[in-house]
């Protein structure tokens, strides 16, 4: 008997949020006396860039440079109300929740620049870099933290926004059961090619080709890298994470971290992500959420392989040796 190779395809959609309706989040923008603006979420950062991609999504909205946001992540003492970071839902729901209360921020300090430039607040747009001008008039501007000086100290102006991001209802149809579930779906495929010894039932992942549909890239390096760990941590679930092997019995469960098994740097096998581009109407800058999905197709696309290369179909995660020894045992007789 000899190493046996097997390639496998699995792909997946998945919901961004929590849907049926509801699932509310709420931001704060505020800005200090020196320019600096505030961003309150009740929205935390596990890891996965909350803080990045939303500090960037209000300074876009704002016109102001992205190290001009601080992101305060505050919990549901202090913070606006947010349901949570679950359900891949952080760039969409907090995100949207940012815009809207970046644009009332916004909307203020034009009207405090337009006062001190003696024009219309419509006439106004903000460069980016930090300063607001007459539009076809560049060479007429007001600095931002100027603006702020002159709200705080002058004109006793607070440059704030309150959002709030709610997805509507839907009821069924009376008569034939249709609605709307989800607002959004991102989307996933993944090839998965495996070595499987069929003398031991060991699983060596030898690559993963990953095409990911996320919406718009908002931050198209920190989507990279979501998806690539995203890819193993499916491997790990798929082959190795387990707290109870031989649930319920007790038997070989592991006592800590150091006995938890999961893949590490020398086995990871090669690793390809695509990512396609296809903006949510209904998404912040077209962003949707492809925080948990990334972590799916890989568990049925290796399972898959399994199958194509010893015709054995392991069903139970993980796939450990034990099971796809037995499955091969079985079909064999």
């Amino acid at each position: 008997m000899a190493p046996l190779r097997g390639r496998g395809v699995a792909a997946v959609n998945y919901p961004t949020g929590m849907n049926l309706g509801g699932d509310p989040t709420q931001a704060l923008v505020f800005s200090s006396p020196s320019g600096n603006f505030m961003l309150s979420l009740s929205s935390v950062d596990l890891g996965q860039g909350m803080k990045s991609i939303t500090a960037q999504i209000c300074a876009e909205t704002l016109g102001v440079p992205t190290e001009r946001v601080t992101v305060d992540t505050a919990d549901s003492d202090t913070g606006p109300h947010c349901m949570g970071t679950f359900a891949s839902r952080g760039t969409h729901r907090a995100g949207n929740a940012v815009i809207a209360a970046a644009r009332e921020a916004r909307q203020v300090m034009l009207e405090v620049a337009a006062e001190i430039l003696e024009v219309d607040a419509g006439d106004l747009e903000t460069d980016g870099s930090g300063d607001v001008r007459v539009a076809g008039a560049p060479s007429r501007s007001v600095s931002i933290s100027e603006i702020a000086r002159v709200a705080h100290f002058e004109q006793g102006r607070s440059i704030s926004g309150r959002g709030i991001f709610l997805v509507p209802r839907s009821y069924p149809d009376a008569a034939t059961g249709a609605m709307k579930p989800a607002t959004c779906y991102a989307h996933a495929c993944t090839v998965a090619e495996v070595e499987v010894d069929d003398e031991t039932g060991e699983v060596a992942v030898l690559a993963l080709r990953n095409v990911y549909e996320v919406g718009r890239a908002l931050n198209p390096r920190m989507v990279e890298q979501q998806l690539v760990g995203g890819a193993w941590m499916g491997v790990g679930h798929a082959l190795y994470e387990t707290t109870e092997p031989y649930y319920p019995a007790r038997d070989h469960a592991a006592t800590d971290f150091t006995q938890y098994l999961m893949p590490g740097t020398g086995d990871l096998a090669e690793t390809d992500v695509i990512v396609l581009e296809r903006p949510a109407p209904d998404g912040p800058y077209g962003g949707k959420g492809p925080g948990e999905m990334c972590a799916n197709a890989p568990i049925p696309a290796i399972a898959n392989a399994i199958f194509d290369a010893v015709g054995a179909r392991v069903d139970s995660m993980p796939f450990t040796p034990e099971k796809v020894l037995r499955a091969i045992l079985a079909i064999r007789g």
